[in-house]
C-alpha cells in the first residue's frame, strides 16, 4: 500500500513538474490539493492558475486519479502533459471561463447541457464519475458546452457531484440534457445520393407533422444523424425520434450505429440481424476511425413498448 501511494504521489509530482515547464508557471500557480480539501470536496485535484488579476483568478481544476488511471493503463506521461496544456491554451484562448462558472447553478448552466454518446467499455475510467445512462454498450453522457471555436464546440463532462449541488434530481439534469441536444443539433435524415451530389445537403426533416420525407422501407435502410454532422449517432435517443421514426417506416426496425456520427435504420421485416452485424463488422473495421467506434451490436426499437435493445 505504501508503495502504491508512493508511485501515486510520484506521478502527480512528475505531471506538475512537466506542466510548469510547458507553462513557464510558478509552483505556486500549479498546485496539488488532496481530497476533502476546500477545493477538492470530492477527490484529489491538480489546479493550474491561469489568470490572476484584480478581477479574480481563473483557475483550471484536474481530477487527478483519473488520470492516473489512464498512466498506468499505458498512456505516456509527456503526452499526457501536453494534452493538459492544450486544452488551457485552448481554453485561455477562447475566453471560456466566463461560460465554465455557469456550473455554479442549474439555472445557469441548463441551456448548455447536452448529451453525446461514448462506447461504455472504452471510457470506464473518463466515466467514473461521469452523470449517464446506459442502452447496451452505449452509454448517453450528459454533458456542457462551455464554448464554440472554429468548427469544433469545447465541451466538459458533468459530473454526478454538480447535480448534487445544484439541488436537482440526476434525472432532472439528464432530461434537460435529452431536450437540449434535439434544438442544439435538429435530428435529420440522410440521403446517400443527396450527400453525394449536393454539397450544401443538411438532411430531410421528418420530426414535423407536416414533413414530406419518406423513409427507405427496403434492406438498404435510412441514415440518421443531426444537420451537424457531428455525433449525429445521438439523434436515435432524443425525445420523439424513434417514436416518430417508426410511424414512418411502419414497423419496428434495426439500429445500426456505423459510428459515433450517424446510425443506420433498417426496417425489421426486410433484413435479419445477422445479415446486420456482418456488414457492421466489416464497415468498422474498413471505414471507421478508431475515435469513432460506438457500438459493434445490432440493436432494435419496440414501437410498442417504446423501447431499446440490444439483439446481436
Amino acid at each position: 500500500m505504501v508503495n502504491m501511494q508512493e508511485n501515486y504521489f510520484a506521478f502527480v509530482e512528475d505531471l506538475r513538474k512537466k506542466i510548469m515547464e510547458a507553462t513557464g508557471f510558478s509552483e505556486d500557480k500549479v498546485y496539488f490539493e488532496r481530497k476533502g480539501g476546500p477545493l477538492a470536496k470530492t477527490g484529489d485535484r491538480l489546479f493550474i492558475e491561469c489568470v490572476s488579476n484584480e478581477s479574480g483568478r481563473e483557475v483550471c481544476g484536474i481530477y487527478i486519479e483519473e488520470l492516473y488511471q489512464k498512466y498506468l493503463h499505458g498512456m505516456c506521461l509527456e503526452l499526457m502533459a501536453d494534452d493538459v496544456v492544450q486544452e488551457i491554451n485552448r481554453v485561455r484562448k477562447a475566453g471560456y471561463f466566463d461560460d465554465t462558472r455557469k456550473l455554479r447553478s442549474f439555472e445557469e448552466a441548463k441551456d448548455l447541457l447536452f448529451i453525446r454518446l461514448l462506447n461504455l467499455e472504452r471510457n470506464q475510467i473518463d466515466l467514473s464519475n461521469a452523470l449517464y445512462r446506459t442502452v447496451g454498450d452505449i452509454a448517453l453522457v450528459l454533458y456542457m458546452r462551455i464554448g464554440k471555436g472554429d468548427g469544433y464546440i469545447t465541451s466538459a463532462k458533468i459530473r454526478k457531484e454538480y447535480v448534487e449541488s445544484w439541488g436537482v434530481s440526476e434525472n432532472q439534469a439528464f432530461e434537460q440534457g435529452m431536450k437540449n441536444s434535439c434544438q442544439m443539433a435538429p435530428p435529420r435524415i440522410y440521403q446517400w445520393e443527396k450527400l453525394i451530389f449536393d454539397e450544401g445537403y443538411t438532411g430531410d426533416e421528418f420530426m414535423e407533422k407536416e414533413n414530406t420525407c419518406e423513409l427507405k422501407k427496403d434492406a438498404m435502410g435510412n441514415c440518421l444523424s443531426t444537420v451537424t454532422k457531428t455525433n449525429g449517432a445521438a439523434a436515435i435517443f432524443m425525445p420523439g425520434v424513434a417514436q416518430q421514426l417508426g410511424n414512418l417506416m411502419g414497423e419496428d426496425f434495426y439500429i445500426v450505429f456505423t459510428s459515433v456520427h450517424e446510425v443506420m435504420i433498417h426496417n425489421e421485416r426486410m433484413v435479419k440481424p445477422e445479415e446486420l452485424k456482418e456488414i457492421l463488422v466489416q464497415t468498422l473495421q474498413e471505414t471507421t476511425p478508431y475515435e469513432d467506434f460506438l457500438s459493434d451490436h445490432v440493436f432494435h426499437y419496440n414501437r410498442e413498448k417504446e423501447e431499446f435493445s440490444c439483439v446481436l
